[in-house]
């Protein structure tokens, strides 16, 4: 199973209440910080909402 690389690039600040929100299930929370997460299509829903905050890269396992 592939794995998908998370780093946030921007600040959450002024943004919406939900994108904040979703920036936190992702794992991360502050500009430069990484998450490794399983590629599954909740998680790519999660990355669709934010794709301007966040910097993606796949991975295989």
């Amino acid at each position: 199973m592939a794995d998908i690389t998370v780093t946030q690039i921007k600040s959450a600040i002024g943004t919406k209440p939900k994108h904040r929100g979703t920036l936190r299930a992702l794992g991360i929370g502050k500009i430069g910080q990484t998450n490794t997460l399983p590629d599954r299509p909740e998680i790519r829903g999660m990355i669709a909402r934010v794709p301007h905050l966040i910097e993606v890269s796949e991975e295989e396992s």
